[in-house]
């Protein structure tokens, strides 16, 4: 056996085991390229898509009125003229809900637009909250 200048044994451990000398590494290497660059796409179509919703909503006030009413007024704002589905929930203390209302913005209304909601409620409500707007094409509450 060949000895080295730094005193370990030279051994082909290709030829000792018989292993293929060619490596796997660039084929490795070249498909982590690949599935990064895949993955990077995916996060910027999502991002892009995810940042521009059809339209977005935000609860503007609300008044308990009594301990069976509330009401709301509910900004939307919509990119398409697309109908839009705005969900609207009353809660009482414990959190429970109390009463639940979806307004319906048709299509051919404005496209900034601010509705009055009035819910009615099962027991005395202490707060309103605004779950979002959805279309057909976008099912997520905005």
């Amino acid at each position: 056996m060949n000895q080295s200048s730094a005193g370990t044994p030279n051994v082909d451990l290709n030829a000792r085991y018989g292993r293929p000398g060619r490596s796997r590494r660039p084929l490795i290497i070249g498909l982590a390229a690949v599935l990064a660059v895949v993955g990077l796409g995916w996060l910027l179509w999502a991002a892009v898509i995810g940042s521009n919703p059809p339209v977005t909503s935000r609860l503007l006030a609300f008044k308990i009125v009594s301990e069976t009413q509330v009401t709301a007024t509910v900004q939307v704002d919509r990119t398409k003229s697309v109908e839009a589905s705005c969900r609207v929930q009353a809660k009482a203390a414990d959190f429970s809900i109390v009463g639940e209302l979806t307004l319906t913005v048709p299509a051919d209304s404005p496209r900034h637009q601010t509705l009055p909601a009035t819910l009615t409620t099962q027991r005395t409500a202490t707060s309103v909250v605004l779950i979002g707007c959805t279309t057909a094409d976008s099912h997520r509450p905005h």
